[in-house]
């Protein structure tokens, strides 16, 4: 379910009393990678990356009859109170400054925003915030990106390429699920684009008749199955497994000491799945799943 207004939600009285940032380790600036399915958050304290969360997209339809004044102190507050929540999880220490030594002033701070993002509805909304910036291709210190590329498979890839060392493949396993290799000169080699393992599955319930959507299966399933659900996980899963596989190995063909990446909110079970089946060609894989984040770093 998309976020909406709160039925709470009432415009807060203008205040100048707005802390634009912190100086020196102590700079706050938070993330937000858009992705197909969800929001991706990260909290930067300087250049460290502290916390990552997930949220639901927001409901563009319910954000706009505000006004620009009204979107811009609605999305302060979405912003602060999704770091609240993280904060109250005893999962982020938020550090002792006047911006953050009340609830009342937490709520007011325009906390510079940096955005990357592959949803235009979504980017539109995040556009009204009052401190941000939108992180586009041209920014990034990689060759030969192409005007259709995505920026988050971009960023990842410069992420990756930055933590583990040039070249460099990244396998995003989100919903569309994506390779992107660059070589040891920081330039795009190329990559692919397929359905991921949960848009397979759904794909298939809703443009078939008859065939019932089911989960990702716990484990790498039987090949050969005996009954429809089970052969749907057995295909989805054996046809995905083998294509990653297949590139991983072209890709290392061709640079035999490139460090692979996985990130996506389906790396893990793509990552059991690839272990059961060719276990070799796993063990080469790097699970990184701030990749994304760890490109933004950059841009900071």
């Amino acid at each position: 379910m998309e976020n909406s207004i709160p039925d709470n939600f009432r415009s807060p009285p203008r205040t100048d009393n707005l802390i634009s940032g912190l100086i020196g380790k102590d700079q706050i600036k938070i993330a937000l990678a858009i992705g197909n399915s969800r929001l991706h958050w990260g909290l930067f304290v300087g250049k460290t990356l502290e916390k990552t969360w997930d949220t639901e997209h927001l409901n563009a339809d319910a954000v706009s009859p505000l006004s620009e004044e009204e979107k811009a102190e609605y999305l302060v507050q979405i912003v602060m109170r999704s770091i609240e929540e993280v904060s109250s999880q005893n999962l982020l220490s938020l550090p002792a400054t006047p911006a953050f030594s009340s609830p009342h002033t937490l709520s007011l701070v325009p906390l510079p925003l940096i955005v990357a993002s592959v949803v235009t509805q979504q980017t539109a909304i995040w556009q009204s915030y009052p401190n941000v910036r939108i992180i586009t291709l041209d920014q990034l210190p990689i060759g030969g990106l192409y005007p259709t590329l995505g920026i988050d498979r971009a960023l990842a890839v410069l992420g990756a390429g930055n933590q583990f060392g040039w070249p460099v493949l990244l396998i995003d396993a989100g919903t569309a699920l994506t390779f992107t290799g660059a070589d040891v000169n920081r330039y795009l080699v190329g990559g692919a684009i397929l359905p991921g393992l949960g848009l397979q599955l759904s794909s298939l319930s809703k443009k078939t008749a008859a065939l019932p959507l089911i989960s990702l299966p716990k484990n790498l399933p039987h090949r050969w199955a005996k009954d429809t659900a089970e052969a749907i996980q057995s295909g989805v899963v054996y046809a995905t497994v083998a294509g990653v596989r297949d590139f991983i190995e072209d890709w290392r063909c061709l640079f035999p000491d490139s460090k692979i990446a996985l990130t996506g909110g389906d790396r893990t079970m793509l990552l059991k799945y690839l272990t059961a089946a060719f276990p070799d060609t796993a063990s080469a894989v790097i699970d990184a799943p701030e990749a994304i984040f760890w490109g933004i770093t950059h841009e900071l």
